[in-house]
């Protein structure tokens, strides 16, 4: 492309500062070096993970900073070593990678990459210590190596999956973090069996993507766990069968789904990061299978405590990291499952605005309203 080995100038929504309404700017995109991709970003979605550090309440303040993480886009142009990606490639980044050359990436059980785990502080590109986008000469940094509020972007090669150049970008971007994630937390981590229980505590767009999986895994039963009475109709959709609200029960929720489910649920799948949410879905799963599966980030200082004998009586507790799907190796199957329908992704993008009305995007997620909301970089 006539663009190659050139600086890009392009717009990009910047937070200046922690809890700030972003601001459209114009930002100068610096060309890829050794082992990056610049990717031209069609489509990004808004994940609670990006308002999460843009409020900046419990993290390493990082600005002034492009956040984003989920979207779907075009490779513009590759650095020097890259081989797999060519320009024109469509491709999903994504906030965690993999290298395919460490112990993790060898191992078939993990996908923690030791090169390319996710870093929330690092707002810098891993080769160099340098960022590639500026305004005016000065560096804005980077977000957990994808930055995909911008038109263009640079990312390690190891966080782009290749996928399929049919699927549609403005939905498969969901697919580059939150329903993964979800997903695979019910499909390759708590596998539930056919005709089976299965309890979501959190109904959020990641808790509806469990579910779906259990869904699609064929539970027969499967029970939303959620303050909110209202998530209740929209979870339908997805293949909720009771509805529990702990607010409505005296004694703890274990105990209500437990006696609901005649000794307890066949597996359970935790979306909230609230410890005591994390304790009753270990809690409320069976004895001598049940598996208890956690997603939900804590807080830091979060303590886990439960009674020995609920592992001795045969219990199982997980926990899992984007599903456990290594992100170049198996979101392109992920994709194709999507493409042969068996995956429906129309249901968790509620919204769709224009790029230029990113903050009308983070107002839906503050007020809690809708499940995905998706942005069209060209206006």
């Amino acid at each position: 492309m006539a663009t190659a080995g050139k600086v890009i100038k392009c717009r990009a929504a910047v937070a200046w500062e922690a809890g700030k309404p972003l601001v459209i700017e114009e930002v100068e995109v610096a060309p890829p070096q050794a082992m990056e991709v610049r990717v031209k970003i069609l489509y990004t979605a808004l994940c609670h993970t990006d308002v999460y550090f843009w409020e900046a309440k419990g993290q390493t303040p990082v600005f002034p900073r492009i956040l984003g993480h989920e979207a779907g886009g075009i490779v513009e142009s590759v650095g020097e070593g890259v081989t797999e990606l060519v320009p024109g490639d469509h491709v999903l980044p994504v906030f965690t990678g993999e290298c395919k050359e460490c112990a993790h990436c060898k191992s078939e059980e993990s996908n923690l990459c030791d090169l390319l785990r996710i870093n929330v502080d690092r707002g810098v590109m891993i080769g160099d210590g340098q960022s590639r986008f500026t305004i005016n000469g000065k560096p804005i940094f980077h977000f957990v190596g994808t930055s995909t509020f911008s038109e263009y972007t640079v990312i390690h090669v190891g966080c782009l999956a290749k996928i399929n150049p049919e699927a549609p970008l403005d939905k498969v971007c969901v697919l580059s973090c939150g329903i993964s994630t979800g997903l695979g937390a019910t499909l390759n981590v708590a596998k539930p069996k056919k005709g089976s229980t299965v309890a979501i505590f959190g109904l959020g767009a990641v808790g509806l993507a469990a579910m779906e999986g259990a869904k699609m895994a064929g539970a027969s039963r499967i029970i939303g766990v959620d303050l909110n009475p209202a998530k209740y109709e929209q979870a339908k959709k997805f293949g909720c069968t009771d509805f529990v609200n702990p607010k409505d029960h005296t004694k703890p929720v274990q105990e209500v789904l437990v006696e609901m489910t005649n000794g307890g649920v066949d597996s359970a799948v935790e979306c909230t990061g609230n410890i005591n949410a994390m304790i009753s879905a270990f809690e409320c799963v069976s004895d001598g299978w049940g598996v208890a599966v956690l997603v939900g980030v804590p807080h830091k200082d979060a303590v886990f405590k439960t009674q020995p004998m609920n592992f001795l009586s045969e219990k199982t507790l997980k926990g899992t990291f984007f599903g456990n799907y290594k992100p170049r190796t198996d979101l392109p199957e992920v994709v194709e499952m999507y493409m042969r329908k068996e995956l429906e992704l129309e249901k968790f993008i509620t919204h769709s605005v224009p790029f230029s009305q990113i903050n009308t995007a983070f107002d839906l997620m503050l007020k809690g309203e809708g499940l995905r909301c998706v942005m069209r970089m060209e206006e």
